[in-house]
């Protein structure tokens, strides 16, 4: 025999929020621009995910337009998020193709990530360096690494977005060895 159990007094208190409507919707952009660093992208993908979530109330509203008029207002500002995230990902090492998938995946314009991927492409001996340096990698290592080790330290590289020709270079390269561009 079942026995059915009467609703807890939590989930009953727990009410299903109003559906939004553009006032609300006003609302949650701002206080989502203020907490966090974002694109339009993201911010358009964070309203519109609201929207599903708990319905909406009134004329429909377009959550590319709120996120526009929020970079109108100097509250997004694409080019500067995508400076940020380059020089943040390049300082812990990773190389211009894993910084092009962030900034792709933060849903930003090509025109904005452009002159960031040219900066991360520019600098990606650095880049790869202080990856190296962190993992003890070829040159910083204390002792030559076996094939299998070097092996899992070329795939280190590589997941981090750095050229294949470059993480070789750096991975065969002898303790104490001072790599230079070529």
């Amino acid at each position: 025999m079942a026995v059915s159990l009467p609703p807890s007094p939590e989930a009953s208190s727990r009410r299903r929020p109003p559906p939004l409507d553009q006032a609300a919707l006003e609302r949650l952009a701002l206080r989502y621009v203020e907490r966090f660093a974002t694109t339009r992208g993201k911010l358009s993908a964070y309203l519109a995910r609201k929207i599903r979530e708990r319905g909406w109330d009134g004329a429909p509203v377009d959550p590319a337009a709120v996120a526009e008029r929020m970079a109108a207002l100097g509250y997004v500002d694409d080019r500067g998020f995508a400076e940020q995230k380059g020089a943040a990902l390049g300082r812990r090492g990773y190389g211009a193709r894993r910084v092009a998938e962030t900034l792709r995946a933060a849903g930003l314009d090509p025109d904005d990530a452009a002159p960031v991927l040219a900066q991360a492409r520019a600098g990606a001996l650095a880049s790869a360096l202080r990856l190296a340096r962190r993992k003890r990698i070829g040159p910083f290592a204390d002792a030559p690494a076996d094939a299998a080790q070097r092996a899992r330290q070329l795939g280190q590289l590589l997941r981090a977005g750095h050229a294949p020709s470059l993480a070789r270079r750096i991975v065969e390269a002898e303790p104490g060895a001072i790599l230079d561009e070529e």
